[in-house]
């Protein structure tokens, strides 16, 4: 069985710094590229951060470049997310994603909430 499992989200103030996991399973982990992608209210599904196979290429979105840092370690099988000065727009489900050629899978997410 396929699972992509998120750990690590809460909430935090303004400032504030929070690390996500997703540990994989079941799959070939270290021959997909992953990635971070984050739903808020009233928004599409937008994508954070992608790290390639075998981790040597990182892409980010403009809102985020700076403040989080994608890494993914495939000895443990397993996807962070490292959030810096995090913003109450920062405020979404986070979730995994692991894509290769003809497969992609996702985790359930992680709910992460910045705020006062």
């Amino acid at each position: 069985q396929v699972q992509l499992v998120e750990s690590g989200g809460g909430a935090v103030q303004p400032g504030g710094s929070l690390r996500l996991s997703c540990a994989a399973s079941g799959f070939t982990f270290s021959t997909y590229t992953v990635s971070w992608y984050r739903q808020a209210p009233g928004k599409e599904r937008e994508l954070v951060a992608t790290i390639t196979t075998p981790g040597g290429r990182r892409n980010y979105a403009d809102s985020v470049k700076g403040r989080f840092t994608i890494s993914r370690d495939n000895a443990n099988n397993t996807l962070y997310l490292q959030m810096n000065s995090l913003k109450p727009q920062d405020t979404a489900v986070y979730c995994c994603g692991a894509g290769s050629l003809s497969r992609y899978y996702w985790g359930q997410g992680t709910r992460v909430t910045v705020s006062s």
